[in-house]
């Protein structure tokens, strides 16, 4: 040991990212020498997914005593999974108490971003200005998401499923591939919208979140003028888990008939009676935009 600790700290902190974080902390009892270099990760990551309830308690007071006097000068990446979350009430984050509406985190060097809340919040952490932002997975379940969805129009990757449809205006102009929850009422509108606002998109994909419960897309309602994507851009199409219901045969059918760069349409189903298998068939032999797509079902 004596010989690593004369190694320089630089080192010893690149030692230290190969390890878990709580590994990597733990090394603090080792020696004087070792008592604050994982301060210095770039990177932490706390889980107490198989903690008792007291170590969760601990966890979580450390992680308030210890996020504010870390000392690396760029936290690259930074993952917090905490159970019974509600439990967790660190000060800095007492808004309400100060008569603050809201927390707004700026991160211009943030390129993964993973948003999911499933309560009606009325005062909010905002994560804004993300210019380098790569890919985004939004999973909310309150009615004010016009910040949130603005703040992330650089994305090129998004994973998306919302409770309500965003205002219109926004434009995704760096989007090449979409996924989207379709277990919503707004599933329609919300496709239509997008499709609208992504002017590049290549590949979209429909399909359902873990967890989430499928209601069913609602009438197929195909906007007035064909989106700007469909005619230049799309190419890749693939739905997970279609039921063939007559607002599915629909969107799908428009999609065909409209997507005129279209190379691949893939639609999955995990039915086997005989009308839909008719419905597939239907689907196959309609009308494309585009002479080179192939058509695939499972």
């Amino acid at each position: 040991m004596d010989k690593v600790s004369r190694l320089p700290d630089e080192l010893l902190v690149k030692v230290l990212t190969f390890l878990p974080t709580k590994e990597a902390v733990s090394t603090s009892i080792l020696s004087k020498r070792w008592e604050h270099l994982w301060m210095w990760l770039p990177k932490l990551e706390y889980d107490d997914q198989h903690y008792s309830e007291s170590e969760r308690k601990r966890l979580r007071c450390f992680i308030v005593r210890s996020l504010p006097l870390h000392k690396a000068h760029v936290i690259e990446s930074l993952r917090l999974k905490l159970s019974n979350s509600h439990y967790f009430k660190p000060q800095t984050l007492q808004l309400q108490e100060y008569g603050i509406d809201g927390l707004v985190i700026k991160t211009p060097s943030l390129k993964y971003f993973k948003f999911r809340i499933h309560s009606n919040i009325s005062h909010y952490c905002l994560v804004e200005h993300m210019p380098n932002l790569i890919e985004a997975y939004i999973d909310v379940e309150f009615p004010n998401i016009k910040s949130l969805i603005e703040s992330i129009t650089s994305v090129k990757r998004l994973e998306i499923c919302l409770e309500v449809l965003y205002e219109e205006g926004i434009v995704f102009s760096q989007l090449e591939h979409l996924k989207l929850c379709r277990c919503k009422d707004c599933t329609s509108n919300l496709l239509v919208r997008l499709l609208k606002d992504s002017p590049n998109l290549r590949v979209l994909d429909l399909y359902e979140m873990i967890d989430h419960y499928y209601c069913g897309i609602i009438p197929w309602n195909p906007p007035s003028t064909v989106p700007a994507c469909m005619l230049s851009s799309l190419q890749i199409f693939h739905w997970s888990a279609f039921s063939g219901v007559p607002g599915e045969r629909d969107l799908a059918i428009y999609m065909l008939k409209n997507a005129s760069h279209l190379k691949t349409a893939t639609i999955w189903s995990d039915e086997c009676d005989i009308p839909e298998l008719e419905m597939l068939k239907e689907l196959a032999f309609s009308s494309r935009a585009s002479t080179t797509c192939e058509f695939m079902f499972d």
